[in-house]
């Protein structure tokens, strides 16, 4: 069964790792080396590529210092059949945080606000997974094995973007948190409510009310801090455009 032409597997995976903010980890038994499976909460790295805030007194953070090797799977949640809902089964290796620390934890704080207490605990570490590829499930004739540079968004060149990430996320949601609002209702189709940038990177804006994710993708990609303002304002004008041409309906 082929996929339908309309079907575009690469950009649904790459949009299930920006939203999943809990999926399960699959991890090999230090030791026996059996198959044990457990929730975890995780954000994603500027490349998508999934974070881990765990501790060294569960089972799984055990296992995966003992064998890195894991499986992580991530879903839609959809409502009805849960079956019916796409969901990615992704393999890799988990890789504990180096001089990316930084990089991490503010990624991770700003899906997971209230795990800041944790980072402290001195039993507590921070892993990125290194995907080695990915199993798409999205329902009945599209099911498509992913390697990783079709899923992961490549950060070449992006280097002045990444450093100015912070401080762009952190002005979205001190000044402009009705642009986000008009990006989530007007250009997502999602409810108003209290929406908040989590992050940015080349191909889009993350957003986040509660638990809930969205991913904005830009039209084209953009690389530094001025491309990104310029391309905030002009998405911010279309769902302006969309609103008013709402109105007079």
């Amino acid at each position: 069964m082929q996929p339908t032409p309309d079907f575009d597997p690469a950009k649904l995976a790459k949009s299930l790792l920006r939203r999943s903010r809990q999926g399960a980890l699959a991890t090999l038994m230090a030791g026996s080396g059996d198959p044990y499976c457990s929730l975890v909460n995780l954000a994603s790295h500027p490349d998508g590529s999934p974070i881990l805030l765990i501790s060294r007194l569960a089972v799984h953070t055990r296992n995966i210092l003992a064998d890195s090797r894991i499986s992580l799977m991530l879903d839609e949640r959809a409502a009805g059949d849960p079956l019916e809902g796409a969901r990615i089964m992704l393999s890799g290796r988990t890789e504990r945080a180096g001089t990316d620390k930084e990089l991490l934890q503010r990624r991770y704080l700003n899906a997971h606000p209230a795990a800041e207490g944790f980072v402290s605990f001195k039993d507590f570490s921070f892993f990125r997974i290194r995907p080695t590829g990915t199993h798409l499930v999205a329902g009945f004739g599209r099911i498509v094995d992913l390697k990783p540079e079709q899923f992961l968004t490549d950060l070449t060149g992006a280097e002045d973007l990444l450093a100015a990430e912070q401080g762009a996320v952190e002005h979205m949601n001190a000044d402009h948190r009705d642009a986000m609002n008009l990006y989530a209702t007007r250009l997502l189709g999602a409810a108003e409510g209290d929406w908040r940038c989590t992050g940015c990177d080349p191909e889009g804006l993350d957003m986040q009310m509660d638990q809930t994710a969205l991913r904005l993708d830009f039209p084209e990609r953009v690389t530094d801090g001025t491309a990104l303002r310029k391309m905030l304002v002009r998405l911010a004008g279309e769902a302006r455009k969309k609103m008013d041409q709402g109105a007079t309906l």
